[in-house]
């Protein structure tokens, strides 16, 4: 099978109850590559916000109601990445290949089907959708121009998901990653000509950075369906299949749809504080997600790693893989949030030199210095559940730790004052309560449930 990892090292299966111990340099070689995927997409938009700003305020104002919209249809169908690389490195452990791979083709026709229907429904709600956000102004009219070019490449998006899952769920990040900078060099190259009208093309405005967009889509969703086209595996439809990734990705849905209300939340208290608040809640916040796209990468590591383990049915192995990555995790978050806090006076001047923003910023320093080395811990450990197929536990976590440790402190915020400190507050406790929840979860040892198919939380 051509796009399938089957060199000796990654073939290899560990011996039942002993923990094999992937060398350093496996490990490595599934993390960072995932952090690539991972960087990929959000160094491009901000290529393409930089090349969109040059037409002026309202297109930018126009790029980022679109772009909102856009993404909050696609962050709630990482179900198609994570819920494949789930159960595809679970048959990848069993010596499954084929099944493995055929997970993937499912989550392709899922991909398909979900983003065919999400292109029909936001063609209808566009237009209300951003005069909505925008206001009716003229801010909604650019946006809806570029939404609607956009969201072509809704199903797109998706079946690189899928495509990423599968090929994640048998240890083979390296090509992903090759597919992704492949289709992002499409968008990057034709972005600047077709805004701009370089090179004797069309000026295309606001509505060139979405057909750029949707050409490199193209380029990335044609690579992954190649690659499955090649492993000679059957690519017809299997509704048994389709409906337990479905089952699996409910959980997973529930799950981000937490972090978005908690999120949202955040934003919308913040923005009663004033803009200086809400200026240096953006920086923070942006930085605090640098911080949890390279915990992921190792999360990514833990989850394909331990489900093999599993799916070989060496439960003992996916435990010692679970405090190994969880320890290298750790270590990591502690040197992050070390160089973040040495770096207090100087890191937040790279973002602002408006003295009261900054002012801010020192406000809620230290509670995201503190909550990195919990976020080591919980990020690698979500890995490892949602490797072992443990969605509907980290559904029912995520929610409880929402509504008990993030919501409260945000609410109480706004009605007494508290200002962003009481935001990131809410921040700290959600992160606590959930490395409690995780590191239980783990601890008592009802995930590392071994065999093909997954079967916790059913």
């Amino acid at each position: 099978m051509a796009d399938v990892d089957t060199s000796p090292e990654s073939a290899a299966r560990p011996t039942a109850g002993v923990d094999p111990g992937p060398p350093a340099r496996r490990i490595l070689g599934l993390a960072v590559p995932a952090l690539g995927v991972l960087a990929a997409e959000p160094l491009y938009l901000l290529f393409d916000l930089a090349v969109v700003g040059r037409l002026g305020a309202l297109a930018l104002a126009g790029l980022a109601v679109g772009g909102l919209v856009l993404a909050q249809v696609s962050t709630q169908l990482t179900f198609l990445s994570y819920g494949t690389t789930a159960r595809a490195s679970r048959l990848h452990g069993a010596g499954d290949e084929r099944g493995a791979v055929g997970e993937g083709v499912q989550a392709t026709h899922l991909a398909a089907g979900i983003g065919v229907a999400i292109v029909l429904a936001v063609q209808v709600l566009a237009g209300p959708v951003t005069a909505a956000i925008a206001g009716g102004s003229d801010i909604a009219t650019e946006a809806e121009r570029w939404l609607r070019i956009a969201v072509i490449g809704a199903p797109l998006i998706l079946i690189a998901m899928a495509g990423n899952g599968w090929m994640r769920g048998v240890q083979n990040t390296l090509r992903p990653l090759r597919f992704v900078l492949a289709g992002l060099a499409v968008s990057a190259a034709a972005c600047p000509v077709l805004v701009h009208g370089l090179l004797g093309a069309p000026r295309l405005e606001l509505a060139g950075s979405a057909v750029a967009n949707v050409a490199g889509q193209s380029v990335t969703a044609v690579c992954f369906v190649a690659a499955l086209a090649r492993s000679r595996v059957p690519l017809r439809p299997r509704a048994s299949v389709m409906r337990a990734q479905v089952v699996l990705g409910r959980d997973l849905i529930l799950r981000s749809l937490a972090f978005q209300a908690c999120f949202l939340s955040a934003a919308a208290v913040a923005s009663r504080f004033g803009a200086a608040a809400v200026a240096a809640h953006q920086v923070v916040l942006q930085l605090w997600n640098f911080v949890a796209l390279t915990l992921d990468s190792l999360a990514i590591a833990a989850q394909t790693l331990v489900g093999a383990a599993l799916g070989a049915g060496h439960t003992a192995s996916a435990k010692g893989l679970a405090r190994r990555l969880t320890g290298w995790s750790t270590v990591f978050a502690v040197a992050l949030a070390a160089v973040f806090a040495l770096g207090h006076t100087v890191i937040p001047t790279l973002f602002t030199d408006d003295a009261e923003v900054l002012g801010e910023v020192q406000v809620i320093w230290w509670f995201f210095v503190a909550i990195i080395p919990f976020a080591g811990v919980v990020f690698a450990l979500d890995g490892v559940l949602l490797g072992a197929g443990d969605a509907a536990y980290l559904r029912t976590a995520t929610l409880a730790c929402a509504l008990v440790g993030f919501l409260p402190p945000i609410w109480l915020a706004l009605v007494y004052d508290w200002g962003l400190a009481g935001i990131w507050s809410g921040l700290t406790a959600f992160m606590v309560l959930r490395m409690l929840a995780v590191v239980w979860r783990a601890g008592s040892g009802r995930w590392a449930v071994g065999g093909a198919d997954i079967q916790v939380g059913r």
